[in-house]
């Protein structure tokens, strides 16, 4: 394993650090230290792992850890953003210890991600970090600027009032939409099927609203990183009354730090299907399979210029959290 003093590297009061790649027996540490950086945004080790098995090969990506004594202090990471995935653009991240947030550690580590970035020929860095941590105006700080925002929240689906939306559905009902299950609709989600739903996913991606324009992964990458963890008895879709797919609600995807929990993903209607109450049955039906399923909460994220969703979202009763920012800065 590759390991060298960080004292080659950074300021005499950082000497006696050791700067090491992180291998992936470190992946438990690794959650471990994120949530403890962050407890309001705790990381999974299966999180890890999945992010980690989803890369391609060649693609950049470099996760570094800071050890004093065996003990983790911090760590940098410059890889190719999940979000955002332009060419030329990196993605880099910092976290420290919380007691040595924004000092000497955080500046030489952000100085080997970029330098990181810099050698894999990025022009472009962004950085995810909540509005409300100390990352956001040390990244601000070092030239980098508000790109996008998005917010989470998280519904109760217990406290959810069907009976309030029902009018929706009946909308939707009358213009001859089926809302139904992806497991419904197909007997088995093989590659056919596959590419059915990424048909429909990618042109509902295209059309969200966003600063810009989401990078929709390729097919192969997608079924990579995306259709081994769908669960079709919570992908919903609904179907026009000539058999075509005009929408989806994801609500499969459980969240492992957050028990009772799924992951809201994609909810969206193409153009022609819109204004017939199509959003609000896709969201009511995935969420009473979710409770019939024995989940309580749905969690999301949706960019700040999203307004159509954010509202729906809202009239539901997600309940907004602080907003994940990402920040830009030009090489």
């Amino acid at each position: 394993m590759l390991c060298f003093r960080m004292d080659t590297l950074t300021p005499p009061l950082l000497s006696g650090l050791v700067l090491q790649p992180a291998r992936p027996a470190d992946v438990p540490r690794v959650a471990a230290f994120l949530t403890a950086a962050h407890p309001e945004a705790p990381v999974a080790p299966e999180d890890l792992e999945r992010q980690d098995a989803g890369r391609l090969e060649g693609e950049p990506f470099v996760r570094t850890l800071v050890l004093a004594g065996g003990e983790l202090l911090g760590l940098a990471e410059t890889g190719v953003p999940r979000m955002d995935g332009h060419p030329g653009w990196l993605d880099v991240t910092v976290r420290t210890r919380p007691d040595l947030a924004g000092g000497a550690l955080a500046e030489t580590l952000l100085a080997h991600a970029e330098a990181n970035a810099r050698q894999s020929g990025a022009h472009t860095l962004v950085t995810r970090v909540r509005e409300d941590w100390w990352e956001k105006a040390f990244h601000e700080a070092h030239g980098y600027r508000e790109h996008d925002r998005m917010w989470s929240s998280t519904l109760d689906l217990r406290t959810l009032d069907f009976a309030r939306f029902a009018a929706y559905e009946d909308r939707a009902r009358a213009a001859g939409l089926r809302i139904a299950p992806l497991g419904e609709l197909v007997d088995d989600f093989d590659e056919a099927a596959q590419r059915h739903l990424y048909a429909l996913t990618a042109a509902l991606l295209l059309d969200v609203p966003s600063t810009t324009p989401i990078s929709v992964w390729p097919f192969e990458v997608w079924q990579r990183r995306v259709s081994g963890r769908i669960d079709p008895v919570g992908e919903f879709i609904a179907v026009a009354p000539g058999g075509e797919w005009v929408g989806l609600s994801e609500l499969s995807q459980p969240v492992p730090t957050r028990p009772g929990t799924l992951h809201n993903g994609l909810t969206g209607v193409l153009p022609a299907w819109r204004g017939h109450g199509v959003a609000y049955a896709l969201k009511l039906a995935a969420a009473r399979a979710a409770l019939g399923r024995g989940f309580t909460h749905a969690r999301t994220g949706n960019h700040a210029i999203n307004r159509p969703m954010l509202a729906i979202n809202e009239r539901l009763g997600f309940v907004r959290e602080a907003a994940m920012v990402t920040l830009r800065r030009e090489m």
